[in-house]
């Protein structure tokens, strides 16, 4: 099977071009230059490098190669696209239809381009479903009843924001939200939450966006998320079962039992 995936930064790529390797599959990736690791090539059947804003190279590059379904893997910084991007005069002209400039508008534009052009976008967790999150707690540690209280006033919130494509994550502290991801990354929004909680717990509550599709955006997790969840006392992580990638899944969890953390997931609210 010919495919190919477009690249942005983070083990997400990686991991998918590994397991479509395994699986014998023919991927081209396409390097997005601002974001992806060098590593891809090595990986990769082929690989072509774009930047920000290049969307015509994109089709030319897809046509060239043959491919009618390619998949977006990894992460583009909000903030990149926001102050970085030098658009073409395709990605100028769809800019300038568009209603709203945010990531659902943007990437929905460009799906809608690219199906013009004989190309489908496809579910970015296609090589990695044994990595989505499952239900119920995914760590010897369970949430305790004040997580649990705190993880419903969170899912709440974190649910209404992702509607309006304001950011996937929110940290709560007693009942309390006290900080909410923007462009930013969960990473740094959750550093702020505990220079604010001042040594109080925090949770950290990460749910995907209220669609029926897994094209892009989809929520990650991963060693690393578990890592800073240590450096600023965050005790529970939950995330919206089936619907959030967890990178490096056994690993992840494994940091998790040794650090006392809770990973756990709940039916993502449609």
């Amino acid at each position: 099977m010919k495919y190919a995936i477009i690249a942005g930064n983070g083990r997400f790529p990686i991991l998918a071009l590994e397991s479509a390797r395994k699986l014998g599959h023919e991927v081209v990736a396409i390097g997005i230059k601002e974001e992806a690791s060098a590593e891809i090539e090595r990986l990769a059947a082929r690989c072509h490098w774009i930047s920000l804003g290049q969307l015509g190279k994109l089709i030319e590059i897809l046509k060239a190669e043959g491919v009618t379904e390619v998949m977006m893997a990894g992460q583009v910084k909000h903030a990149s696209i926001f102050s970085s991007i030098r658009p073409d005069w395709r990605l100028v002209k769809l800019l300038a239809s568009l209603p709203a400039k945010n990531t659902d508008a943007l990437i929905g534009g460009v799906a809608g381009i690219l199906e013009d052009e004989g190309i489908r976008l496809v579910d970015s967790t296609r090589l990695l479903k044994p990595l989505l999150a499952s239900k119920g707690p995914m760590t010897r540690r369970k949430p305790t009843k004040d997580e649990e209280a705190d993880i419903a006033y969170g899912r709440r919130i974190a649910n209404a924001l992702a509607s309006f494509d304001v950011g996937q994550s929110v940290a709560v502290c007693e009942r309390a939200c006290v900080a909410v991801e923007a462009m930013e990354g969960t990473d740094a929004m959750l550093r702020r939450a505990a220079r604010i909680a001042n040594g109080r717990p925090l949770r950290l509550i990460k749910v995907s966006r209220r669609r029926r599709h897994l094209l892009f955006d989809v929520p990650v997790a991963g060693p690393r998320t578990i890592e800073v969840m240590k450096e600023t006392g965050a005790t529970v992580l939950a995330v919206d079962a089936g619907r959030t990638l967890l990178l490096d899944r056994d690993e992840m969890l494994q940091a998790a039992d040794e650090a006392g953390l809770g990973v756990v997931g709940y039916p993502p609210e449609e």
